[in-house]
Formats: C-alpha cells, sequence, structure tokens
C-alpha cells in the first residue's frame, strides 16, 4: 500500500485511532512536525516516512489498512 499526499495531509489532520502503537506514534509525531511547518516540502517527507513504515510492518498493519483506505 502506498499513501498518496491526499490521503496522508487527512491523516496528519484527522483524530484516527490505529490499532498498532508504533504507527500511532508516528503518526503523532508527524502530526506535531506537519502543524509547526504546513509546507508540501514537509507532507512529503510525512508522505515517505508513512511509505516506508507501511512497506516496512505490512504484515502487521491489516487492521490499519482499511481506515487509512477510506480517507
Amino acid at each position: 500500500m502506498i499513501v498518496t499526499p491526499q490521503q496522508a495531509e487527512k491523516l496528519l489532520c484527522g483524530n484516527q485511532s490505529f490499532s498498532q502503537l508504533g504507527f500511532s506514534m508516528m503518526v503523532t509525531r508527524l502530526k506535531t512536525l506537519y502543524a509547526k511547518n504546513p509546507s508540501p516540502s514537509t507532507l512529503q517527507t510525512c508522505v515517505a516516512e508513512i511509505n516506508i513504515f507501511l512497506e516496512k510492518f505490512k504484515i502487521l498493519m491489516g487492521a490499519d489498512y482499511e481506515i487509512i483506505t477510506n480517507l
């Protein structure tokens, strides 16, 4: 699964709950980063980090893929 910049922006501005603690912690950190500097370059950095995490832990992220897909 690849997250688009539009999905990432909804993820960073939304209030979703995820079953994977590591993913939730990363999203919380990225939300803070994006809130401080909501530029396109920050968004691209967040998209890249989210996609790396999702690729690395795709086996564990099954339940949360549905939430992300519906963004």
